[in-house]
């Protein structure tokens, strides 16, 4: 009976004289968290000390995958994990790049689509090659849960939005000035007529100005895009996953580097 192989574990050194890129990209980035944490305790910002204890928690997550289970997940892929990790935590959270770059969230939302979308993918796609499932689903079915999968993964995240908004009074879902609103809770003669305000220039609040240029929305507009855009990662993926299972090596190859794969088993000896 054969048996499956766990992936080595490797020193920096050793991946560097291989080439390893998934554990360079793992050590530095690690390192540069380790660094990070360290000057937050001196600092005494506790919030931050534990926002890297979760992004290196979060990092360990593909190799302990890859350990203690047969799937092998692709360098490419797991590179780009890390860095969304990084991107969210570190530069998002801690730098502040959220607020700093406006498009950093719209950003990596359509990255969280797409990856999102190869996990769904990734975990039919193994059913299919397991031996021990006579069910084969059709390439269409495939893409439909993947595609499905990333959505949901995506709703989730706004919900959770929403309710650290709500219960601990945070401001994940930013919110989006505008100058022209329209809503019937206007309608003096509640008929459901639409009723529309435009050139907002300024809205005060309890007598004071909020100096934001226009009409403050809480978090509609910045939710609305955020699931547009895991729309488009998530479709992206999904329609090359279609074909990548269709044709496998034929076309959509390069996706073979975002799909995780059953681990090869080891020959008895």
């Amino acid at each position: 009976m054969k048996k499956w192989k766990a992936p080595e574990k490797k020193s920096f050194r050793q991946a560097l004289r291989e080439k390893d890129s998934a554990r360079i990209v793992h050590y530095i980035l690690r390192f540069i968290v380790v660094l990070v944490l360290v000057a937050q305790l001196f600092n005494r910002n506790y919030e931050n000390v534990f926002l890297c204890v979760l992004t290196l928690f979060l990092f360990a997550i593909p190799s302990l995958i890859e350990t203690n289970t047969r799937i092998d997940i692709p360098d490419t892929l797991e590179n780009i994990i890390l860095f969304f990790i990084f991107a969210a935590e570190i530069l998002g959270e801690m730098r502040s790049y959220y607020v700093t770059f406006p498009f950093w969230d719209t950003l990596l939302h359509t990255f969280n689509g797409f990856l999102a979308a190869a996990i769904g993918f990734s975990l039919v796609d193994i059913l299919n090659q397991n031996e021990r499932f006579s069910i084969r689903l059709s390439p269409f079915f495939v893409s439909i849960v993947a595609f499905c999968f990333s959505m949901t993964i995506g709703v989730v995240w706004e919900f959770f939005e929403f309710f650290m908004d709500v219960v601990f009074r945070l401001d994940m879902q930013k919110d989006t000035v505008l100058t022209t609103i329209r809503s019937v809770s206007l309608d003096p003669t509640n008929s459901q007529r639409v009723i529309t305000l435009s050139g907002i220039e300024e809205v005060v609040v309890n007598g004071k100005p909020l100096g934001v240029g226009g009409y403050l929305d809480i978090g509609l507009f910045d939710t609305m895009e955020d699931l547009f855009v895991n729309f488009i990662g998530a479709l992206a993926f999904s329609i090359a996953g279609y074909f990548y299972v269709k044709y496998r090596s034929k076309k959509a190859g390069f996706l073979r580097h975002f799909v995780p794969t059953l681990g090869e088993k080891e020959e008895p000896r």
